[in-house]
């Protein structure tokens, strides 16, 4: 779990990027309505969750460096024993001071009064326009108040800058702490897989497999980070499917992407095997061409190289190798120079992972790829997909959906891949479902 002191930590360095006479807004995330009286489970707003670790809705939290009445406040619900009979306990005041480290609480339902004359303060405010529309009308309607008093002394704020511009190259480097977090979701999401692989066979059908992955996540006491890809035979050629209703079919291959999630921090593991738990010829010759492509990626992952380095080596790897299986045909600097590769693979080699599943961060920088550095964490998932039909491709390759991801942290010397303990090869997956 991440720890209060560094909740503060984080608090802290923002406060020196942004300077004094300023102020940072964030507000939490809202609940949101599932279908008539039922709400989706409540997850925070992953930035406002970086800088509080607060997991309560409706809250604000203000920062304002050099503010001798406190640098750190937390706007919340106060404590309520009637609701929180029915809808479960909250910090109140009191516990944002005692227990989540602000300098002052108020309840939320003075913002109105009191935010405005902390803008009045400040010459810069520091906020994410156009992420909530409706918080972004208060935050207009506060400046404009404040303007309408000019001629009485009150001053509005003379500039607005991007907060996420800042907030979201801190979250890209990751701590010890998150490093430490984001391992143990990844290994959650490994022993998933590994359960997946070893209970399915043909006739169970694809919400079986995803009830076993959920089991997993529950069990200690996580969630999916995102919703769980279960998909067999021709559905592991839709990129992003999620009916997970099909029959498992024997002769079919079936995908899982899946991961879990553990104090807001996402973990993202790919893994595509035989149904009845040995491949046939065609499908082991094109699953070896993806996992050799995912090697060669992976061995671009360190300091020092181009964030499009790893897409790079796995899309000249995965052209050569259907070159070879005849699936393309030319010479494979052409086919990468043209995309034709692009037919089968369509998506990039892997997204930055952390809070988000398709985590915060600029990919280019001054419009050069970004440089790796120690603390990134990446995915690494090249795939292949044939579905039926596809024009001058030999039916021995339809139907096959083929993707293979990791987890991997940029490290000092290279890199770690966090979620190596799920099988990947063509012998450990046949074994551990024998």
């Amino acid at each position: 779990m991440i720890s209060q002191k560094e909740f503060s930590r984080r608090r802290r360095q923002l406060m020196r990027m942004m300077g004094k006479h300023s102020i940072a807004i964030l507000p939490a995330a809202q609940e949101q309505i599932r279908n008539r009286d039922v709400e989706y489970p409540f997850r925070q707003d992953s930035d406002f969750q970086y800088l509080t670790g607060f997991s309560e809705p409706d809250a604000i939290a203000v920062i304002i460096p050099g503010r001798p009445h406190g640098e750190y406040l937390l706007f919340c619900r106060e404590r309520d024993p009637v609701m929180e009979t029915w809808t479960g306990r909250r910090a109140g005041t009191r516990g944002a001071v005692e227990d989540y480290h602000a300098d002052d609480a108020f309840p939320v339902s003075d913002v109105d009064e009191i935010l405005p004359g902390l803008l009045e303060s400040c010459g810069r405010v520091f906020y994410t326009m156009g992420s909530c529309p409706e918080f972004d009308r208060r935050i207009t309607d506060w400046v404009r108040q404040l303007r309408a008093g000019a001629r009485s002394g009150s001053r509005a704020p003379d500039e607005f800058i991007a907060l996420d511009h800042l907030l979201h190259d801190m979250r890209l480097y990751k701590s010890r702490s998150e490093i430490r977090v984001m391992r143990t979701a990844a290994k959650t999401a490994c022993r998933a897989h590994r359960r997946a692989m070893q209970i399915c066979r043909p006739g169970l059908h694809e919400f079986e497999i995803e009830a076993e992955l959920l089991h997993e996540f529950r069990r200690v006491n996580m969630v999916p980070a995102y919703t769980s890809i279960v998909g067999g035979g021709e559905n592991g050629c839709i990129l992003h499917y999620t009916d997970n209703n099909a029959p498992l079919q024997d002769g079919d291959l079936l995908l899982i992407d899946a991961g879990a999630e553990y104090d807001c921090y996402a973990s993202d593991v790919t893994r595509t095997f035989p149904v009845n738990g040995t491949f046939s010829p065609a499908q082991k010759a094109l699953y070896e061409v993806v996992l050799a492509a995912q090697t060669a990626a992976i061995r671009q992952v360190k300091p020092g190289n181009h964030w499009n380095a790893p897409h790079l080596a796995a899309v000249r790897a995965l052209t050569r190798g259907l070159v070879k299986l005849g699936i393309l045909k030319g010479r494979p600097a052409d086919l990468v120079k043209n995309e034709a590769y692009r037919r089968f693979y369509m998506h990039r080699t892997g997204h930055w992972l952390g809070m988000d599943v398709h985590d915060v961060g600029d990919y280019k920088v001054g419009g050069e790829w970004r440089v790796l550095e120690p603390g990134m964490m990446l995915t690494v998932e090249p795939g292949v997909y044939i579905p039926a039909g596809s024009r001058g491709v030999a039916r021995k390759w339809w139907d096959i959906g083929i993707r293979i991801e990791d987890d991997v942290l940029v490290t000092k010397d290279g890199s770690e891949v966090l979620s190596d303990c799920v099988p990947k090869t063509v012998s450990d997956i046949e074994a551990l479902m024998e």
